[in-house]
């Protein structure tokens, strides 16, 4: 009797959590909101599906002694058509979080619905500022990349490189805006000038009218505030007009790798980016993504990275936490550090911010290239304090003496 009592105070010593253990409805449900078949459902849609499943996989496919699933639904870059289905997740389906959910405006909605409902939201897709800034949440963890970062990293680096001034090409939503307002300041700060910028619909076929507009303000560099489709189309369109064979140079403010990809090393070649991982980059990142290909072909977008960190951290979270309570996993998620293969020297911050090592990367020339998807040349790591908004500048709520 005396044994088996004290065998039963070790174990209640030993795993205190699982015999604590909450969760709603039985499973922990993961909802990849993303962009199945627009202008960056290369760079998100079914790897960013496939990238949470392999997390999934990788942690066993529960937690605290429950299944995970994972489910996926495309937003159509349409904000109504978003919160109208994290509506029903959050509802109806029993889903503890979203992740992923490339565009800003989109991912500004279920920020505020999330809040609301109270349920972790893992950005990935997503590039506005706005998110860990005036529209901050407990439960909104910005993972990958922001505005901020890779206009940061990739501006600054043209600036010193000579080109001075600058004429923007910018997507006529958040993520356009805001890059070029936070490229602009980067500009501004190393001696450069902006003579002048464009807006554009998302997803244009067209940009000959902008293309022309910027050529014939004489700037060095048109700077491209865009991302996905929109980034492809306009240098193709580039090139074919012969800018940069008459003198101007183009700088793509957030580039990926399937863009590139899609493009050609002929007509990226020495192109900056900055990108928060690369498939290449050691060993580890290698293996990984021979895994990742087999299930679509390509190697991860620093986007698709990004879903498979999120998800993997936030179900240590759960683990750490013993429930899929908001309020407990997102604690949980700022104590445990982050680990992931793509993740280095990865923290997450009160506003909601990963702040981690990014890299500025320049395209590869095509004889430099030695093999399949060997197209960036990896220039510099830039630390995290050269990529993120500073917090005492911050204007989230969450954060100790934020300025209003």
């Amino acid at each position: 009797m005396r044994a088996t009592l004290l065998g039963g105070v070790l174990l209640a010593l030993m795993f205190p959590i699982a015999a604590q253990a909450q969760i709603s409805g039985e499973v922990v449900k993961i909802g990849v909101l993303t962009d199945m078949a627009g202008v960056t459902a290369d760079i998100t849609g079914k790897g960013s599906l496939v990238a949470a499943e392999m997390a999934v996989r990788e942690i066993g496919g529960t937690v605290l002694g429950k299944p995970v699933q994972v489910i996926a639904a495309d937003h159509q870059h349409k904000a109504d058509i978003g919160t109208g289905i994290a509506r029903q997740w959050f509802d109806v389906e029993g889903v503890d979080a979203v992740v992923d959910v490339p565009n800003s405006g989109v991912a500004l909605a279920i920020q505020g619905l999330a809040r609301e409902k109270k349920r972790i939201v893992l950005y990935s897709g997503a590039g506005t500022t706005a998110l860990t800034n005036e529209q901050c949440s407990p439960f909104g963890v910005h993972w990958t990349y922001d505005t901020y970062a890779v206009s940061h990293g990739t501006a600054s680096a043209v600036v010193k490189a000579g080109g001075t001034s600058w004429f923007f090409l910018s997507a006529d939503y958040a993520f356009g805006q805001q890059l070029q307002k936070d490229a602009s300041d980067v500009i501004a700060a190393a001696g450069g000038k902006v003579l002048g910028s464009v807006r554009h619909p998302l997803n244009s076929a067209d940009f000959s009218s902008f293309l022309l507009t910027a050529q014939s303000s004489g700037a060095k560099v048109i700077g491209l505030a865009n991302a996905g489709n929109d980034t492809i189309n306009a240098m193709k369109q580039a090139n074919e007009f012969g800018i940069v064979k008459g003198g101007q140079n183009l700088a793509a403010m957030i580039l990926f790798l399937q863009d590139v990809h899609t493009l050609g090393l002929e007509a990226a070649q020495g192109t900056y980016l900055t990108t928060a991982s690369y498939w290449d980059l050691n060993d580890a990142t290698r293996t990984w993504s021979k895994q990742f290909m087999e299930k679509t072909g390509m190697p991860p977008s620093m986007l698709h990275a990004g879903v498979y960190g999120a998800v993997r951290h936030y179900l240590k979270a759960v683990a750490k936490a013993g429930t899929d309570d908001a309020d407990r996993v997102a604690a949980a998620m700022r104590e445990i550090p982050i680990d992931d293969v793509f993740s280095e020297n990865a923290t997450l911050r009160q506003d909601g911010r990963v702040t981690r090592t990014m890299y500025l990367a320049r395209v590869k020339k095509p004889q430099e290239s030695k093999y399949p998807w060997d197209y960036f040349e990896i220039v510099r790591k830039i630390p995290p304090e050269e990529t993120v908004w500073p917090l005492s500048e911050s204007k989230c709520p969450l954060v100790k003496g934020a300025s209003r």
